[in-house]
């Protein structure tokens, strides 16, 4: 993942602790890279905590969790129930992956 400022790409870190900051910005997990950070104004446009107003945040699975206070709020609206409408995000995907398992595996693909 590049940095968002700059658009750097991350290398494979020397051993320790990476330069790197992890931020979230309209919720999503972003980098900053090393460069970026020297500047003043690096966080100013980034997700701020709604209980502590600190900017290391971390998204992950639906979360956004405050690495200064460990605050977690969710992000994702709950997904529709089966034969709700907007349940099938892509209709006939089920039957397009039957069909590409059947052209990789042919007949050793076992029926159950």
């Amino acid at each position: 993942m590049p940095c968002y400022r700059c658009g750097t790409r991350q290398v494979d870190p020397d051993r320790g602790q990476s330069p790197w900051k992890r931020g979230v910005r309209s919720d999503r997990q972003v980098l900053i890279c090393p460069e970026c950070q020297s500047g003043r104004d690096w966080a100013l446009d980034l997700d701020r905590c709604s209980g502590c107003g600190a900017v290391r945040l971390v998204r992950r699975l639906g979360e956004v969790e405050c690495r200064d206070c460990g605050q977690v709020q969710g992000t994702e609206p709950e997904a529709p129930a089966a034969g709700e409408p907007g349940a099938d995000p892509a209709p006939g995907l089920a039957e397009e992956v039957a069909r590409a398992l059947d052209r990789v595996l042919g007949s050793r693909r076992a029926v159950h």
